[in-house]
């Protein structure tokens, strides 16, 4: 892997990252740009004890252009977009409309690959693997900024979740705080540990791996289940069998395999609803253990672990999962699929 930093005409940073070392990058941005001001705050709730960003400027960011007028495609025939370069492999970039900014933190872009029409299933392992690799460098980063705690790394699939620009992408999230549902985790791995003297982590895994009946997908490195308790209609759990803290504690072995166990999950992810569907809409949520000290939850940076969480918002064909009362008004999910019949459905639908 290649990495090379630039910047864009509005001072934001831009990072390539190659497959190849000898590709050379100088293009320069040449849109007539005005510096990015941002309004992001964070204000804390305090009757809940969470926290909500304040980011009223994105309320002009780009919406659903035509394609070729996409943001995020390379720029070329004279359609100057936040990538200078007419090609590359694997881009990141300081979002123009962030959520969050400064003391607040930092969103950046991902740009999976330059092909307008593909979609991260759609990648090679080489491919796959250089976005691995260029999420562990930012997480890398983003952890010696001072306004930044926990690094977070996703991707929105499919404008039923919302995603405002169909170019295959995700987004880094720097938050200045722990996140509440990161919160949760620690509360919770805490009051195990204290009371059991085990790692909640290492348990789970043990427990789906001994029951057998939600893991989807099993590697030599990577275990892939439905969760006991799934909140939605199809989500997967994956762990790295050796529990690490964040993406930079990773082995090279389970570097290697996680291209192969990924894109497969993806790629099954799109046949659950059975051919002539389109695309499944879905999140893909790396979950880290923060930055800061953790003593407060009793328990140390090394006790948590790193895992990705995959689901869709699709309960069926042609139908969505909406948060209603119970989950938008008092948290409290409802399921219409069992985990055991989504972990079925997700075992059947494996490539041959």
């Amino acid at each position: 892997m290649k990495k090379t930093s630039t910047r864009l005409a509005d001072g934001r940073e831009l990072i390539h990252y190659d497959l190849r070392d000898d590709v050379v990058r100088e293009a320069v941005d040449r849109r007539p740009l005005d510096p990015v001001a941002t309004t992001s705050e964070i204000r804390e709730d305090r009757l809940l004890g969470d926290f909500v960003a304040i980011a009223s400027h994105r309320n002009a960011r780009t919406y659903h252009p035509p394609a070729n007028e996409c943001p995020l495609c390379p720029s070329k025939d004279g359609q100057l977009s936040e990538i200078p370069d007419s090609s590359y492999d694997v881009v990141v970039f300081e979002n123009r409309f962030p959520s969050l900014a400064g003391d607040s933190g930092r969103c950046e872009v991902v740009c999976f690959t330059s092909d307008h029409d593909a979609s991260f299933a759609d990648l090679s392992p080489e491919q796959a693997r250089l976005v691995l690799d260029a999420w562990t460098d930012r997480t890398a980063e983003l952890s010696h900024l001072p306004s930044v705690a926990q690094v977070f790394c996703f991707e929105n699939r499919g404008a039923e979740i919302g995603v405002t620009l169909g170019h295959p992408h995700g987004q880094i999230y720097g938050y200045p705080d722990i996140t509440p549902r990161t919160e949760l985790m620690l509360r919770s791995l805490g009051a195990h540990k204290a009371r059991e003297g085990g790692n909640l982590f290492d348990e789970l895994v043990a427990d789906e791996l001994a029951d057998g009946s939600r893991v989807v997908l099993e590697g030599e490195h990577w275990v892939a289940f439905v969760p006991y308790a799934a909140h939605w209609p199809y989500e997967i759990h994956l762990y790295p069998k050796q529990r690490v803290p964040d993406l930079l504690a990773l082995d090279e072995a389970a570097r290697t395999e996680f291209p192969q166990i990924y894109l497969e999950l993806l790629r099954r992810f799109d046949r659950i609803f059975g051919p002539g569907e389109p695309p499944t809409p879905y999140i893909s949520a790396w979950h880290q253990a923060p930055f800061t000290a953790l003593d407060a939850y009793g328990v140390e940076r090394e006790d948590f672990a790193l895992h990705l969480e995959l689901f869709t918002i699709r309960r069926t064909s042609g139908k969505l999962k909406f948060l209603a009362g119970s989950e938008s008004g008092m948290s409290v999910f409802i399921n219409d699929v069992p985990p055991e019949t989504a972990a079925e459905r997700l075992r059947e639908v494996a490539s041959s």
